[in-house]
């Protein structure tokens, strides 16, 4: 039987309104909105490793789907684009989305791919966003945890489940962190260069560099796990973890079993 789960969440962290009589006070927003995960298997959990989650995507989530799908098609490889203009304004599901993930991936590079991403993202956005962002919210504790509480929300049909976590940056331990229990994206595709190149850095990039507000990104590919971190500087890619992760030799269809490190984070 389909079941699907509600996530309460708690949308805005506590706010530091400043000092009175030497001492700090916080306010706590009281707002606790319920949002709808998607999941649709009986458990109200991802699947485990190995196995794909199974979603019943609402009308929002295919909003979202289609305007990143339409934006990412214009880039995809013309050589394979599917003609699905009859299908009108829904034609794209989770699965056609990473499809066109995929397809943008074909004769880029890397560093390539990472700058599609970077242009869908910004034309996603009213002129001067980014500035307005960087005013709104400088690099401070309380931005990083604002963000990392919006993410929660805003971003579960694109990855799954998330939930806000305690991370320790510079020394200093915030609710800046987001755990995201099982990435969609990365067991839909199956591919670690389409999660690092199509997610991790354009995302971190993104959010370090056009909104001022570094971001770490760490996925586990033992589970398929992964954890944001607001406010923490990432690393060169040369120096990441990931970029000697790799292929799913079993689960990638661009998989190259003969390489130790996935093709797609080699050019």
């Amino acid at each position: 039987m389909v079941v699907l789960t509600f996530q309460p969440i708690q949308l805005w962290p506590n706010i530091t309104l400043g000092n009175k009589n030497g001492n700090t006070y916080t306010r706590m927003m009281k707002y606790h909105p319920k949002v709808r995960c998607g999941i649709a298997e009986s458990t109200g959990v991802p699947a485990p490793m190995g196995e794909k989650t199974k979603y019943k995507d609402g009308f929002f989530e295919k909003i979202f789907m289609n305007l990143f799908a339409r934006k990412m098609e214009k880039f995809a490889s013309s050589s394979s684009r599917i003609k699905k203009d009859e299908e009108g304004w829904f034609k794209y599901d989770y699965e056609s989305f990473v499809d066109v993930s995929k397809r943008v991936m074909q004769g880029r590079s890397r560093p390539q791919q990472q700058e599609v991403v970077r242009e869908v993202l910004l034309s996603m956005l009213p002129p001067g966003a980014p500035a307005q962002f960087r005013k709104l919210f400088p690099p401070t504790r309380w931005a990083a945890e604002f963000n990392a509480a919006l993410t929660v929300p805003f971003f579960h049909w694109l990855v799954g489940p998330s939930e806000v976590i305690e991370v320790e940056v510079n020394g200093v331990k915030q609710r800046s962190g987001v755990l995201i229990k099982k990435c969609r994206y990365l067991e839909n595709s199956g591919c670690v260069g389409m999660c690092v190149n199509m997610c991790k850095f354009p995302t971190q990039d993104f959010f370090t560099n056009e909104f001022g507000l570094p971001l770490t990104m760490n996925p586990n590919f033992e589970d398929m796990s992964c954890e944001m971190v607001y406010g923490q500087v990432p690393p060169p890619f040369e120096e990441d973890p990931v970029s000697k992760q790799a292929c799913y030799k079993d689960l990638c269809s661009m998989s190259n079993p003969s390489s130790s490190i996935c093709p797609k984070l080699q050019s």
